[in-house]
């Protein structure tokens, strides 16, 4: 079954240019790499410059827990610690249909 995944992250102010560089960085290593990764897209804002959205949707959860494991990820993750204005908002989903 298809996993989605909406994360909600609000940046620094200030500090917007430099994560959506990390990110789109992260963003390539993904679908370069990840085969079970079906959607890796990320939006800003447009009441509030400084949140953002990533829309994720993965074949199965094996492979929702590669991503979280794997070396490119825990390397973006270590530069976004510096960037977040607080902890992202996660939602889970199950695909219908």
């Amino acid at each position: 079954m298809t996993i989605g995944l909406v994360a909600t992250l609000k940046i620094q102010a200030g500090k917007e240019s430099e994560f959506e560089t990390v990110f789109s960085g992260l963003r390539s290593q993904v679908l370069a790499n990840e085969k079970g990764c079906l959607q890796y897209d990320f939006f800003k804002s447009k009441a509030d410059g400084t949140t953002y959205i990533v829309m994720e949707q993965y074949a199965t959860q094996a492979d929702l827990d590669a991503h979280g494991k794997s070396e490119y990820f825990k390397a973006a993750g270590a530069k976004f610690g510096g960037l977040l204005g607080g902890a992202p908002s996660l939602v889970f989903a199950d695909k219908i249909g």
